[in-house]
């Protein structure tokens, strides 16, 4: 964040009443002279009712073409199994060309009040400086509560964790009726450690899908798929631009007629702008090579029963999260080395652009040139195994796009908040 020291101590002020809200706060918000804040939470929940209450010293808005500070906030997974969170203020109209930038990581247990407590209050200090350039600044002060380890030694903090993370994951569902029934089975198991200069991370996982259906009396059809595997990888950092990694895996997947899969992969990443602007942007070019070897559970269309076959892959991909909107693209392809006319390739991308005040665009899309399913089994699928997708099937092509419009229009001040009976959408 750029701000003078003078500034700080003005930003301290932010954090006095934030929390605490009077019964006439909702009117003050209407008072002229405060300042218009649109607050842009693309990636994450902001809670609208909580912010106009934590910050009722600012006016809110639902446009940004209306706001003197629109603050845009981002969210990334951190090593911890936290998450962080990024808020860039940046001014428009009377401050135009004024821009602001504060973090902050909640712990790995924080729960959503945390986290909405956290973002309040590094938004509160974000804004302070804006604030104190607007006619509401005279009514800004600074109050600091000195915390208890602050009275005392600072104590190394011991980590009996090392910095790895664990989860343990499992689903489950069943259903039934009198002539079909079907049983959903998931578990899995992962570890990662994260330090800024290497990440390592390990996992288990499988399913079983079961679905049983009875067309009369005498015929009923079965339908099953299993899919186990494991994994893991270390990635090192490289500087601020470069990384590398390499990874294995090994797997079962009856969709694939795959009775045995083992993968390795090395790697390295570019990042054209450096990885510390990962919040904002992220464009990154990555190569990787190795070797698969595979054992079928069925002959394959090659008349294969197992075999190796060497690989690369080239990606580029770009991520972007900006006052306008946010957008994403990646472009990949993947070959076998001893079989050139085996490859695939794959556009994806995804948009979001705020075209007028309160309307704005959203597509996603991706599309796939696929050569390389050489798994397929030779004998071809019945009926049964085509309409219950129990296999993958034979294709040269997948593509998938989507698009749509939300638009929002209406007062872009009223600060009134009031949760009774929810949205009021459902008679009951």
């Amino acid at each position: 964040m750029r701000a003078a020291p003078a500034r700080a101590a003005l930003a301290l002020a932010a954090v006095a009443a934030p929390f605490a809200v009077t019964p006439g706060a909702a009117a003050a918000q209407d008072a002229p002279g405060l300042v218009r804040v649109f607050l842009d939470c693309p990636e994450t929940n902001c809670d609208d009712d909580f912010f106009q209450r934590a910050l009722p010293w600012v006016s809110h808005v639902r446009d940004r073409t209306a706001a003197d500070v629109h603050v845009l906030v981002t969210e990334q997974d951190a090593g911890g199994g936290g998450e962080s969170f990024t808020a860039v203020f940046i001014g428009r109209g009377a401050f135009e060309g004024r821009r602001d930038t504060l973090r902050f990581v909640t712990a790995q247990d924080a729960t959503d009040d945390d986290e909405r407590e956290g973002l309040a209050r590094i938004v509160g200090l974000g804004l302070a400086p804006f604030v104190s350039r607007s006619a509401a600044g005279e009514h800004l002060r600074v109050v600091y509560d000195v915390p208890a380890a602050a009275r005392r030694p600072p104590a190394r903090v011991a980590d009996p964790w090392d910095s790895w993370v664990f989860r343990v994951r499992g689903s489950g569902f069943v259903e039934a009726e009198s002539q079909f029934d079907e049983v959903d089975l998931f578990g899995g198991v992962s570890a990662q450690r994260t330090t800024a200069a290497l990440k390592l991370g390990l996992a288990i996982e499988g399913s079983y899908e079961r679905s049983e259906f009875e067309v009369d009396s005498a015929t009923t059809i079965t339908s099953t798929q299993e899919s186990y595997g494991a994994s893991a990888f270390a990635v090192r950092s490289l500087g601020g631009h470069w990384g590398a990694r390499v990874a294995a895996a090994v797997d079962r997947s009856t969709f694939s007629n795959r009775d045995f899969g083992l993968r390795t992969l090395a790697g390295v990443e570019y990042d054209v702008f450096p990885y510390r602007e990962s919040a904002d942007r992220l464009f990154t070019i990555r190569y990787e090579a190795g070797l698969s070897w595979f054992r079928y559970i069925e002959p394959t269309i090659f008349e294969r029963r197992s075999e190796t076959l060497p690989l690369h892959a080239l990606e580029a991909s770009l991520d972007a999260t900006q006052p306008w909107g946010s957008a994403g693209i990646a472009a990949s392809a993947r070959q076998y080395l001893t079989h050139l006319d085996s490859y695939s390739l794959e556009l994806e991308a995804d948009l979001e652009i705020r075209l007028i005040r309160g309307l704005a665009l959203e597509l996603d899309g991706s599309v796939s040139r696929i050569r390389d399913q050489r798994y397929l089994p030779a004998g071809g699928l019945t009926p049964e195994e085509i309409l219950l997708r129990q296999q993958e099937l034979a294709t040269d092509y997948r593509f998938f796009i989507s698009a749509g419009l939300s638009y929002t229009f209406g007062s872009i001040f009223n600060q009134v908040v009031n949760p009774r009976f929810g949205d009021g959408d459902a008679f009951f």
